[in-house]
């Protein structure tokens, strides 16, 4: 009962967080953190080597609206990051106004759970065996966006769907093969350990009352010099509508499946 209070205050009741979230881009500002896309971080550092970083992931699971508040702020600051659009939030609007300004916009895949609740899947094993499928449906979708924004994606994000966490699957399986991820053109996944090594911390919203682990943002400032910084639009503000929407389709794909 408890969970479910929780969760019903997080989608239809909870203050907007936007303020704490300006309060964060702006401390880190004042501290000296350069903050940054994945796709910039990924760059050679300069010479003299790289300073205090914080880098800005946002996956667009859902609440495109919230998104576009959030990068209203970045840009008031004049900082930049990445955004990571599901197939259902894609907005290429939103999108190229990212990349215009300087920040990232790219893909947030599930290609592996969609295939498995699609195909009615609860073997893993029989799941994994259909992977060179799979693929061909990640590569076909990774290409209609290019073609759409007329651009190379060159980092891409994971989706976590209740599916995977059945399964044990994760959606970024597909791109442990390293001659399909050079065929995409894909440089670098949001989790690749070789990444996430590289961050002194790596640290994600929660829903409430949690609101992140390990820790809170602002503590990190000064403690680490290298800060990954998860966020999902629709942990900071309420959207009745979207809310309504995605636990309705959540309740009606756990049914099908």
């Amino acid at each position: 009962m408890k969970k479910l209070i929780n969760r019903m205050y997080s989608d239809y009741l909870m203050p907007s967080r936007l303020g704490y979230y300006d309060t964060l881009v702006r401390t880190a500002k004042e501290r000296g953190y350069d903050q940054l896309s994945l796709r910039e971080f990924l760059c050679p550092p300069p010479a003299e080597g790289r300073g205090l970083s914080l880098v800005h992931r946002h996956d667009i699971d859902s609440d495109v609206r919230t998104a576009a508040k959030m990068f209203a702020i970045e840009v008031r600051h004049g900082i930049t990051a990445s955004y990571y659009f599901r197939l259902s939030t894609l907005d290429f609007g939103l999108m190229r106004e990212i990349d215009a300004y300087g920040s990232e916009a790219s893909y947030h895949f599930e290609e592996v759970a969609d295939f498995a609740k699609r195909h009615h899947i609860h073997d893993p094993d029989v799941l994994r065996s259909r992977f060179p499928a799979i693929r061909v449906q990640f590569r076909q979708n990774l290409q209609r966006i290019e073609r759409t924004l007329k651009r190379k994606l060159v980092t891409v994000a994971s989706h976590g769907d209740f599916a995977n966490r059945r399964l044990a699957v994760i959606n970024n399986e597909i791109l442990l093969d390293p001659e399909f991820r050079a065929r995409c053109g894909i440089a670098c996944e949001a989790y690749d350990d070789d990444l996430l090594r590289q961050f002194d911390v790596s640290i994600s919203d929660r829903p409430h009352p949690v609101y992140f682990h390990p820790l809170d943002p602002l503590a990190a400032l000064g403690r680490y010099r290298s800060i990954c910084l998860l966020t999902h639009p629709v942990q900071w503000e309420t959207n009745w509508r979207e809310s309504t929407r995605c636990n309705v389709r959540r309740l009606v794909e756990g049914l099908a499946w």
